[in-house]
């Protein structure tokens, strides 16, 4: 999503629009250009928890800095005394690899600031309202009331699905892999051609065929960024219906077309649905694009390597429970991390 905005309180109001939900006690580092990763963290108070921000932030940012890069640093929090540390810290930082601040701003969510000029205004409904309507236009959806709101929004009545399993599992055996694939890939265009959900008998065959892993591959394959928001709907979907024992593909499946998409946040949202009780070598795919600020462009450049280096990932990717999340929207990447020691 694009998004032309003119003033404090313009840039104020899109922040939601671009992340996917509304930040609290954040910062959000907002390029004025594409190539740096929009990236939102929970705002750290301590000089040790400022400094190991920074830590997770540098690779991404020192890879991707080039001459003449600018960022907005926004803080959205009432404590405006941590808002100042922490801004004028990762201000110094991103000098050092070449990235200047052009604006620092504080807003308690009625009020802002701009650090560095010292200039003060309001945030309006009106400004709201018309940033919102022109993210109507350009058809995206408009975000969720908070960080927690949206991770609600992957989790539904998995239970009729659960009762189906077993019929789905006895159904699979008594066919062929092969022959699942094919049905697999055929469910799946048609969904792309109409759109409709599937039902609980198809979700049961659909989540058991995704357990192997050459059919998971074949759907995987499939996607692409100009399909990415079909393959978002049915693999968020199934996520939210899919009880845990099924529920690590559909949810890496989510995970990685909305990080296709430019919806980190919502990518990280699903890669949380993972269930933490194995590895899972496609979620360690998807984590480390998010970790890293890969765009989602770079994906044709290096999925052959990403595909190979898989297992080697499995072992190092832990799900992270509730509460310890990041996140990565917007049409560059973008990035949500926690703050430090939570």
């Amino acid at each position: 999503m694009d998004l032309v905005v003119q003033s404090p309180d313009e840039l104020l109001a899109a922040v939601p629009h671009v992340l996917g939900f509304k930040p609290e006690e954040s910062i959000v580092l907002v390029p004025f250009r594409p190539g740096l990763p929009i990236t939102r963290v929970d705002l750290p108070r301590t000089a040790a928890d400022r400094e190991e921000v920074w830590d997770a932030l540098s690779g991404p940012y020192g890879r991707h800095a080039r001459p003449g890069a600018r960022l907005a640093i926004i803080c959205m929090t009432e404590d405006r005394r941590s808002a100042e540390l922490a801004s004028q810290h990762l201000s110094n930082r991103l000098q050092d690899v070449g990235i200047t601040t052009h604006i620092r701003l504080w807003s308690d969510g009625e009020r802002w600031r701009e650090l560095n000029t010292g200039q003060t205004g309001l945030q309006t409904p009106s400004t709201a309202e018309r940033i919102a309507a022109a993210t109507v236009l350009t058809g995206a959806a408009q975000p969720a009331a908070s960080r927690e709101s949206l991770a609600a929004s992957l989790v539904g009545d998995r239970e009729p699905i659960a009762q189906l399993l077993p019929a789905a599992r006895a159904a699979a055996a008594a066919s062929t892999p092969a022959a699942e694939r094919e049905w697999a890939l055929d469910r799946l265009e048609q969904f792309h051609a109409d759109g409709n959900r599937l039902s609980d008998v198809d979700g049961a065959r659909m989540l058991v065929a995704l357990e192997t892993i050459s059919t998971r591959d074949a759907l995987w394959e499939d996607m692409s960024r100009e399909n990415s928001t079909s393959h978002m709907a049915i693999w968020t979907d199934l996520t939210r219906r899919g009880p845990g024992e099924v529920r690590a593909a559909p949810a890496s499946m989510s995970g990685f077309a909305s990080w296709l998409h430019g919806d980190g946040a919502k990518a990280w949202c699903a890669l949380d649905q993972v269930p933490a009780d194995r590895p899972y070598s496609m979620a360690a795919i998807v984590a480390s694009a998010l970790q890293n600020g890969i765009h989602p462009r770079e994906w044709e450049r290096y999925q052959t390597q990403m595909r190979d280096i898989a297992a080697d990932l499995d072992e190092s990717f832990v799900p992270k429970p509730p509460g310890q999340q990041r996140d990565i929207p917007g049409t560059q990447p973008v990035t949500d991390r926690p703050a430090p020691g939570r």
